[in-house]
């Protein structure tokens, strides 16, 4: 399954490459609009989140929210570490070059935790996800203090497939939010808006 998954890595990578910029806006748009509309989004008091890479879909529209605390992924070996985080506060970037909080910013812990963004590059409907082959979120949401959270990809539409590759680590999420809805599990109906 690695070959399938390589294979569909640089796929979805190239279509977003040729991606406009104005067209990504408007989807990242639409999309953040549809998270900040979802019951999920409006309970919650901390939600973690990424910065975009890559041409995943822009949630800083939503960091324009002041009633919610923001936690974003700082990799440390293996795994992740979520740092609280507001607009203005210094970043770093890593090894690869994505965007983290400063190794002195506070620590979120998973039991502060209400709602869990994901970046992916693909999604499939059953609500699987295909990263970038690290395990990073994998790993993560395998742990059962992470089991609990509600764990929504963030994706444009058209990276959506019927069915991903699979393997044994791979975990399923609780919903997937693009710029034409957030389908909860079970997948296959939108959540009213």
């Amino acid at each position: 399954m690695t070959a399938e998954k390589t294979r569909l890595r640089r796929q979805f990578l190239a279509a977003r490459r040729a991606r406009s910029a104005s067209d990504w806006r408007d989807r990242s748009n639409r999309l953040c609009a549809h998270l900040q509309a979802s019951e999920h989004f409006q309970t919650a008091r901390v939600v973690l989140s990424y910065f975009s890479y890559l041409g995943e879909p822009d949630l800083s529209p939503l960091l324009a929210d002041r009633r919610r605390h923001w936690a974003f992924p700082r990799c440390v070996g293996a795994s992740l570490a979520w740092h609280y985080w507001q607009p203005g506060e210094p970043l770093v970037a890593n090894a690869v070059g994505i965007s983290e909080p400063s190794a002195c910013a506070p620590l979120c812990i998973p039991s502060q935790a209400d709602l869990l963004i994901v970046p992916a590059l693909a999604c499939d409907t059953r609500g699987y996800r295909l990263g970038y082959g690290g395990g990073f979120y994998d790993r993560l949401l395998a742990q059962p203090a992470w089991q609990s959270k509600v764990a929504i990809a963030a994706i444009f539409t058209d990276a959506i497939v019927p069915e991903l590759p699979v393997d044994a680590w791979d975990r399923l999420l609780s919903g997937i939010c693009t710029e034409d809805g957030l389908s909860l599990r079970p997948f296959g109906q939108q959540e009213p808006s």
